[in-house]
């Protein structure tokens, strides 16, 4: 009998060590939080910038058998707005178009004896865009090229002045960097090549010829926000706890 109440009170305390032990509170540690990877740095998106910078006309810019030259100064001040876009289509390369409008001081500074001066008042051009960013993803090495269109203006000193609007090409390159997300700073050079016909100034007794070329260099710094441009990639679903 007394081996009887002995194990029953042996079970019973048994019973009660278990139920106190579910009730005390788990030991493991929670599951970890999900992180979502970083964002990937693609140059993607669309961009606005401003830019400003200087100009020079070549010295082989001949006016007529007038002018052998277009004044002793041909630099002058350009500065503007650009659109474009850019796509990502590998890690290292990526290709666009942008559009730009300046507005430009370039010109000759005054006549010289029977000289005529020229001057490019506005220009624009419509290009293509291919660049590398093999040293770092945020700084991209570029080329360009493509359409240019601008207000070519000559002064012929005593026999008045004709402004056209001419058509051309250019092509250049620069450097672009990602200072902030949506951020970037850029140094560009452009080569632009731009031609119109005038109307003939009969000069008794010659005739001025009518087509003329302006040859344009411009070296520039600029700025650009980019829209859309750190995109996050999917990151895998998080399980239910």
């Amino acid at each position: 009998m007394k081996k009887r109440a002995f194990g029953f009170a042996v079970a019973a305390s048994l019973a009660a060590l278990s139920a106190s032990a579910a009730d005390l509170p788990s030991r493991r540690e929670p599951p970890a939080a999900y992180l979502p990877p970083p964002p990937v740095f693609t140059w993607t998106g669309i961009y606005v910038g401003l830019n400003l910078g200087g100009g020079w006309l070549d010295r082989d810019d001949y006016g007529h058998w007038l002018a052998p030259s277009s004044g002793s100064n041909t630099g002058g001040v350009v500065g503007g707005a650009q659109i474009g876009y850019n796509y990502q289509v590998t890690p290292l390369f990526v290709v666009g178009l942008e559009t730009d409008f300046q507005g430009s001081s370039v010109g000759g500074d005054g006549n010289q004896g029977w000289g005529v001066t020229r001057n490019v008042d506005w220009f624009g051009t419509v290009r293509g865009r291919a660049g590398v960013s093999m040293l770092n993803a945020q700084l991209l090495l570029y080329g360009t090229g493509g359409f240019a269109y601008g207000d070519l203006s000559l002064n012929y000193g005593w026999f008045g002045s004709q402004a056209r609007t001419g058509t051309g090409w250019t092509a250049g390159g620069g450097l672009e960097y990602a200072f902030l997300p949506n951020w970037s700073a850029k140094v560009e050079y452009l080569y632009t090549n731009m031609g119109a016909n005038y109307d003939s100034i009969y000069v008794a007794p010659f005739i001025i010829e009518t087509e003329q070329r302006a040859h344009l260099n411009t070296i520039r710094a600029g700025v650009n926000y980019r829209f859309n441009w750190m995109l996050a990639p999917p990151g895998p679903a998080m399980a239910n706890y």
